[in-house]
């Protein structure tokens, strides 16, 4: 079948230019009056047309102007009804060629097609939406994985312990944390910078201990809090390194 007008087949329902169908019927009247005088026929906005506004643009003179134009998108079945309401050749020639897009497009090799592509969308559509899922499930998981451990445990932790989750020593952890301008080293202890002091993150404990002699000295251990554990964590994470259990 030769086109005799451009159709749009992308909606629900083919549609073509009001524009397009006021030319080819060669239509005298202009078409900003002709058209809501053929909507008097009883055409409703919404289920038969839909109104379009473009800008077109224009040499007048030598000045470029700017105008906007109002066209409508109309349901074959509209530009059939109008066309039969010029009473003239053209009209008639167009009703015929809009009967038979509405028979082609009724078809049932044209419905299995229609139904065909509407299932592969929506399957297309189900695998894009499941693999966004499964990566931000990927994202959240391993936090989520570490925090439901780190929150589970509300025991104080020694250095060790946290070096532990990533596979570091206590020495290699104490070396990155006083990178990081996080603590520094005070004899053989490791202590916080005023900034992070009073943030809750470690608890320093003294206990006693005998030495051979007899005599009673003290000994000072710094235990890491949870918060203190995810703040690390943290840090860490901003560098690109993880825990154990986020990688395996």
């Amino acid at each position: 079948m030769n086109e005799l007008i451009n159709i749009d087949y992308k909606g629900e329902k083919p549609t073509i230019s009001g524009r397009e169908l006021h030319k080819a019927l060669e239509v005298k009247t202009a078409y900003k009056d002709w058209f809501p005088r053929m909507c008097e026929y009883g055409f409703t906005e919404g289920t038969d047309f839909n109104s379009l506004i473009f800008e077109q643009v224009r040499l007048e003179g030598s000045r470029t102007v700017k105008r906007e134009i109002s066209d409508h998108k109309m349901t074959i079945s509209m530009a059939k009804e109008i066309c039969m309401l010029q009473r003239n050749e053209k009209g008639k020639q167009f009703r015929q060629y809009f009967i038979a897009v509405e028979e082609m497009w009724n078809s049932p090799e044209m419905v299995m097609k229609r139904a065909l592509r509407l299932a592969n969308e929506q399957i297309e559509e189900l695998k894009l939406d499941n693999a966004v899922k499964q990566q931000q499930l990927a994202e959240l998981q391993p936090k989520a994985n570490y925090y439901d451990v780190v929150l589970n445990c509300k025991d104080l932790l020694p250095r060790s312990v946290i070096a532990k989750d990533y596979g570091w020593s206590a020495a290699k952890m104490n070396v990155y944390l006083n990178k990081k301008g996080i603590q520094y080293k005070q004899g053989n202890l490791w202590l916080l910078y005023q900034k992070y002091a009073d943030k809750g993150y470690t608890h320093t404990k003294t206990y006693p201990y005998y030495a051979p002699d007899g005599t009673i000295h003290t000994n000072v251990h710094t235990y890491w809090t949870q918060a203190g554990r995810l703040h690390i964590y943290e840090l860490l994470k901003a560098d690109g390194i993880y825990p154990i259990i986020e990688i395996n």
